[in-house]
């Protein structure tokens, strides 16, 4: 569990240049200002025409490296004209080029002295010529700044800058043996395994041994955290594991993982763990934007991050609180410590777009470092639905009218293509919903270009954009990316409303493509939850490698702990809706009297709830009931949570799918039993029946796949509230009559005693 270099014990720390010289040489204002620049692929090509117009001597990536002490320094250069003597270092960008911030200019400097120190020790140089090389995307042109350095003051900065580093790196080197001697060690924290758990957690220990994959299925209440970040952390020393990430998809399995780690760790071990929050939520100045002017957390950010960086890297656990605390501390913006101390943690936790979305720091981090890490997707039946949003995008024929109406003159021209484009995309067909064969080449052309002159007229004119015309712009450059990547795995379709126009969107059906090389980048992963059955339907659409294991580890539950009903009297279709609102209503007060206590009743939408809720109330006022409302913040949601006291009583009405069915523990007297009233198949609307098309031409589970599959999960997961150790009783009713049905109970867990 390295930090930002690569380290080799008992050999030297090895540090790549850019990541020396962003911890040496980095300084001033955080300036997160947006500004345009180019794509990884302009800046690919942008190199390419400035090393082709060099001469037939010139060497372009030359590889550099040398030693300063423990550490062992390395990298690229861009290019070297043995003729001039010239070193050069190639820099895209776009606009005006005295817009570059001098903290960039700097640092590009010093990236590239580093690489004239090596180079002379390399040829045996007195000196050599130095060049900064910034080339133009738009205009194709290059300016050139230029110095000659000689050996010696290369050297002597070289290593002044190195000195700088080499005693965080003593340190971390010092840390890294301290804690994979600890880990090597390592004893389960409780007496003994759960029923259950030691076979997770065997599968996990061999997963990451062999440098594989697994899918695991595993109940709820085996305590499946820290069966999991044991077995992890217990193989990291052999595996030589850089870093651990636990990814959750909501804020409780976070908390989880911090738990369970502290659990872990109640005998003394130096493991760095740090948890990653939502830059919204962990922004200290929300009303300021993200720079020195407006900001004073960002206000000489890079001259305070070494002491910040120092003092956070001395705590064993950078929570939330306790990194916004050591943030104020030293007056830097606790986002971007964390930010920062990512490269330094041991175990990272967070949400899972940090490695598995378009843009994750998390990821990009670990290609650019070569990091060896094993990932742990907890609840990872939300994966499919998460991925499929990460990698979709909209445009609205809304926001392009919005745009329109405030863009500077000089734009208007491009956006008016667009909006050309759009009218014959729309003339096609006047249906609600329909789904294009391919993109539609001349808008997309024209989006693009419309994109490009918003970009262009930034890099000229710096001030911030119109909110509803930068908001567009970032739709469409967001729908440019994706439509560079379109394929079979995501659709295009149009979606019309009369009061606000079309709608276009690129859908991603099938997030395999995407995440396949998240996969390919992780020594080991494991993603594991209570409904991963059927373990295929995970794996053909998150594009799991083809050794991926699966297991599906027993109960230690038994089935006289649980009544599950099957009620078959009730039809909860939409069209049957209305009679069953009070055979329901009913149907809870009568268990209600017979065990009185805390209970959760399930619905498939806020609608029906309230209709239910509505009934109940009006028949049974004596019963206390609480009710799930739409938009829930977090203190709402701890607040129809504490209702479950272990003295309380009463009926709490909630959404099946939503915050309260999966993610919470009510054990014992707090939840004693739940109604679920639906089989929770997603709606069957022109878009899911264009999904089951697709999943059925991809895979040939069209049905399953997309309602069947994603319904029961939501079921299995509500009644999985109920039962949460081996001392808990609790009944579950399962309202509707297609619960009687044999293929939906063969998707139920095995160890539930069903009663018709």
């Amino acid at each position: 569990m390295a930090g930002a270099g690569r380290v080799t014990l008992g050999a030297n720390y090895v540090v790549a240049v850019r990541a020396l010289c962003e911890f040496t040489a980095k300084a001033g204002d955080l300036d997160l200002r947006f500004t345009p620049s180019p794509t990884a692929l302009e800046g690919i090509a942008g190199h390419a025409v400035v090393t082709g117009r060099r001469g037939p001597a010139y060497q372009a990536e030359v590889s550099l490296s040398g030693a300063h002490g423990p550490l062992l320094v390395r990298g690229r250069a861009d290019g070297y004209d043995p003729d001039q003597n010239l070193l050069e270092e190639i820099k895209t960008y776009r606009g005006r080029l005295d817009s570059l911030p001098e903290r960039h200019r700097h640092l590009h400097w010093a990236q590239l002295r580093v690489y004239g120190h090596l180079l002379c020790k390399k040829l045996g140089l007195d000196s050599v010529n130095l060049a900064l090389v910034y080339f133009d995307i738009g205009r194709q042109t290059e300016t050139l700044l230029r110095e000659t350095a000689s050996a010696v003051e290369l050297a002597a900065q070289f290593a002044a800058q190195c000195d700088r580093f080499v005693d965080w790196a003593g340190r971390e080197l010092a840390h890294r043996e301290a804690r994979n001697s600890a880990l090597a060690g390592l004893q389960f924290p409780h007496p003994q395994f759960r029923p259950g758990q030691r076979h997770l957690a065997e599968t996990i220990f061999r997963a990451n041994s062999s440098a594989r994959c697994v899918l695991a299925q595993a109940p709820t209440g085996i305590g499946k955290t820290v069966g999991t970040l044991f077995p992890v952390l217990k193989a990291a020393a052999a595996q030589k594991l850089d870093k651990v990430f636990f990814l959750a998809a909501k804020t409780p399995g976070r908390q989880l993982a911090l738990d369970a780690l502290a659990t872990i760790r109640s005998s003394p071990i130096p493991l760095r763990v740090l948890e990653l929050a939502a830059r919204d939520k962990a922004c200290e100045h929300p009303d300021k934007a993200c720079h020195g002017d407006s900001c004073p957390l960002a206000k000489g950010f890079y001259d305070r991050l070494p002491a910040a960086r120092s003092a956070a890297a001395d705590l064993p656990v950078l929570d939330r609180d306790t990194l916004r605390t050591t943030a104020l501390a030293h007056d830097v913006c606790p986002y971007y410590l964390g930010s920062e101390m990512a490269k330094w943690a041991d175990v990272i936790v967070g949400d899972y777009n940090y490695y598995f979305d378009g843009g994750a720091m998390l990821y990009a981090l670990t290609v650019a470092n070569q990091w060896r890490v094993s990932v742990l997707v907890d609840e990872a039946h939300n994966l499919v639905a998460r991925a499929r949003s990460m990698y979709s995008a909209e445009l609205s024929r809304g926001a392009l009218r919005g745009a329109r109406a405030v863009a500077p003159s000089l734009l208007k021209k491009a956006l008016d293509r667009v909006s050309r484009n759009w009218t014959e995309l729309d003339k096609q067909s006047a249906a609600p919903y329909q789904v294009m064969p391919a993109l539609p080449d001349k808008l997309l052309a024209n989006l693009q270009g419309a994109a490009s002159e918003i970009t262009e007229f930034l890099a000229e004119n710096p001030a911030p954009l119109d909110p509803a015309l930068q908001r567009f712009y970032f739709d469409a450059l967001n729908f440019a990316r994706l439509s560079d990547t379109f394929g079979a795995h995501s659709l295009f379709d149009v979606s019309r409303d009369a009061a606000h126009g079309s709608t276009l969107c690129i859908r991603n059906i099938v997030p395999a493509p995407f995440l396949k090389p998240r996969f390919a980048a992780a020594h080991s992963s494991a993603l594991f939850s209570a409904t991963l059955s059927p373990w295929h339907y995970y794996s053909d659409a998150l594009g799991m490698p083809d050794d991926t294991a699966w297991i599906d580890v027993e109960s230690p539950f038994s089935k006289d702990q649980l009544q599950v009903h099957v009620v078959n009297s009730i039809s909860t279709r939409f069209q049957h809706r209305a009679r069953s609102v009070a055979p329901i209503a009913e149907l809870v007060a009568r268990q209600y009297a017979e065990a009185p206590g805390n209970y959760l009743a399930f619905f498939s939408s806020f609608d029906y709830l309230e209709q239910v809720a509505r009934e109940f109330g009006e028949q049974h006022p004596a019963i206390p009931m609480w009710r799930q409302s739409r938009k829930m913040d977090e203190a709402e949601r701890a607040a129809f949570l504490a209702r479950f006291a272990v003295d309380g009583r009463g009926i709490g009405f909630a959404v099946l799918g939503g915050s309260f069915g999966e993610g919470i523990d009510l054990p014992g007297a707090r939840l004693i039993g739940a109604f679920i009233a639906t089989l929770g198949l997603p709606q069957m609307n022109p878009v899911n029946e264009q999904v089951r098309q697709r999943m059925e031409t991809t895979f040939g589970a069209g049905y399953d796949y997309t309602y069947l599959y994603p319904g029961i999960q939501k079921v299995v997961q509500a009644a999985g509230r109920v039962i949460r150790t081996t001392d808990d009783k609790g009944v579950v009713y399962l309202i509707d009559d297609r619960f009687a049905q044999a293929d939906v109970q063969a998707l139920l867990p095995r160890w539930w005693g069903l009663v018709a």
